[in-house]
């Protein structure tokens, strides 16, 4: 029977990387057979461990190597990445490698190269003059780049639980619930933020038009002034009630202080997105005195860069908003690379799309009063969020209490 041996190696006991390991080859049908163990006794040892797997044939092998690979376990005999060229724009030769979000390397003319920009459901396009690889979306791909097939000579570093706990991304693994310790997260939160600043790390925020609809606006612009957040990626909701609340007091027609609906306040959100569009844009309209507060304003006084992604039921849209969801996709990559940490408050869709585009040792934060957001999250591949089911009008008050 064909067999093959795989290596893991670090903190894999902590990390259930090794019982994940032993459990996934006898859930696939494969058998399997430990060389050799060696466990880390103090906080600092990392632990080793040598496996034999076998299989029923080469296809069934190569099956459990395909998961074991994307778990972290490393084959033992190293060979050299696979490679064919594309035939077409957009399109992929049949056994194209699907990238997930954790650090990727190829074994490519004997020696490991570092995959660039990586994120998850990419390929692995390789520059073979310059000895470079980088992720490429398939809609991105063209005709005659190089891309990485089958699964030799390709190595992913999943992250590593460390051994005691090291802040909230530790504290809190389990799923989503609104029955956790949660001014103990908050505090938690705010102690990573700070520790993300004191190193000069960049953070993102994704935000929805909730923000404005609960009074949270002034905190998240007053964020922004003091210099926490680096980079906002929100949509035409947000950027457009944010202005509707600096030029009229109100969101989507309704008082932000009162709560109480405002005389023709169903206008006030059309009328908005008209005195940016008479401006010419949200900076011209901030040049121009006609915007003169808000979360939008504040991106624009202290140059804190902002992708607004337009959807199919936006009013407007606003001319800031990308309406083209690919270019948008592209102007957000090339923000996330960058950043340490992302919070994403109160969007579902946003938080997925920044989700999907995120490397996996990026910080992430999702905060949302439905817990199906943090859940689908998790089940797309985004497992490194922590989740928080509260509303985002209790959320950002406690949160900026504790920053100060």
């Amino acid at each position: 029977m064909p067999k093959r041996e795989v290596e893991l190696s670090g903190h894999i006991i902590d990390s259930l990387i090794l019982p994940n390991t032993l459990d996934l080859i006898m859930d696939m049908g494969g058998d399997f057979k430990i060389l050799e163990f060696t466990v880390g006794k103090r906080k600092k040892d990392i632990s080793h461990a040598r496996i034999r797997v076998i299989g029923n044939d080469q296809n069934h092998l190569g099956e459990i190597l395909d998961e074991l690979t994307e778990i972290g376990a490393q084959v033992v005999e190293i060979k050299e990445v696979q490679l064919e060229f594309s035939k077409k724009d957009k399109t992929l030769p049949s056994d194209f490698y699907s990238t997930t979000n954790h650090p990727t390397y190829i074994r490519f003319k004997e020696q490991w190269v570092d995959v660039k920009n990586i994120e998850m459901d990419c390929m692995i396009v390789v520059d073979p003059l310059n000895i470079q690889a980088f992720c490429k979306p398939i809609g991105r791909i063209n005709k005659g780049d190089l891309v990485v097939v089958g699964r030799e000579g390709i190595r992913v570093v999943p992250p590593e639980r460390p051994r005691g706990k090291k802040g909230v991304f530790e504290f809190m693994s389990s799923e989503a619930s609104s029955e956790k310790p949660f001014k103990s997260m908050i505090k938690k939160i705010a102690s990573e933020i700070k520790e993300v600043k004191n190193r000069k790390g960049k953070i993102a925020v994704v935000a929805g038009p909730a923000i404005v609809h609960s009074g949270s606006a002034p905190i998240l612009a007053d964020m922004i002034k003091e210099g926490i957040i680096d980079v906002l990626f929100a949509g035409n909701a947000l950027a457009t009630h944010d202005v509707e609340n600096a030029l009229y007091g109100t969101s989507l027609g309704i008082c932000v202080k009162t709560g109480e609906t405002v005389t023709r306040g169903h206008r006030h959100h059309i009328n908005a997105i008209n005195q940016i569009n008479q401006a010419g844009s949200i900076k011209k309209a901030v040049e121009n005195g006609s915007l003169k507060k808000g979360i939008m304003y504040e991106c624009v006084k202290n140059e804190v860069p902002f992708v607004l992604a337009g959807s199919i039921r936006d009013d407007g849209p606003l001319p800031d908003v990308i309406t083209d969801v690919i270019e948008a996709q592209d102007e957000m990559r090339k923000y996330v690379q960058d950043v340490d940490m992302v919070i994403m408050i109160a969007t579902m869709l946003h938080s997925i799309a920044t989700g999907n585009i995120l490397p996996s040792h990026v910080k992430s934060i999702c905060v949302d009063i439905n817990p199906a957001t943090v859940t689908k999250l998790s089940d797309r591949g985004s497992a490194q969020v922590v989740g928080i089911v509260t509303d985002v009008g209790a959320f950002l008050p406690m949160l900026y209490d504790e920053l100060h």
